[in-house]
């Protein structure tokens, strides 16, 4: 049996638990699209440092861990496409007021409808973009 949904799960743990603590010393929801927004736009000065910082280990972390333990992504290497699919899921974290961490992880926890409601929407749009990218425009 693969070990690859153990690291899934794992992956799962921590962030479960990065999002309770930093809600518990913050008293504020990790919602990564609100702490990098409030850097982009400028709400964010009072908190800068540490919204930077967050963000600075949101892409460290993973990248050192990444490298020493040799792992492997199944990231296509169409550019083009990374790009785009970055801008759409910028634009619909604007649009939704927040990310799945804020409103998946953060919301669904809380028992927050607007959360619950906002996760499905994007696990359904994720799931026929998937569809429509692969088995009609076969670019995946």
């Amino acid at each position: 049996m693969e070990l690859s949904w153990l690291w899934g799960f794992l992956g799962g743990l921590l962030i479960g638990g990065a999002a309770s603590l930093y809600l518990l010393v913050n008293g504020r929801v990790m919602g990564i699209s609100g702490i990098l927004g409030g850097l982009v736009d400028g709400s964010g000065r009072g908190t800068w440092a540490e919204r930077a910082a967050f963000i600075a280990g949101l892409v460290a972390v993973p990248a050192v861990l990444g490298l020493a333990a040799g792992a492997e992504t199944h990231l296509t290497q169409n550019w083009l496409l990374i790009i785009a699919g970055g801008l759409l899921v910028g634009l619909g974290t604007r649009l939704a007021n927040g990310c799945t961490s804020g409103h998946g992880v953060c919301g669904i926890s809380r028992l927050s409808l607007r959360g619950i409601v906002a996760t499905v929407f994007y696990v359904l749009a994720g799931g026929v973009t998937m569809a429509l990218l692969r088995h009609v425009a076969g670019v995946l």
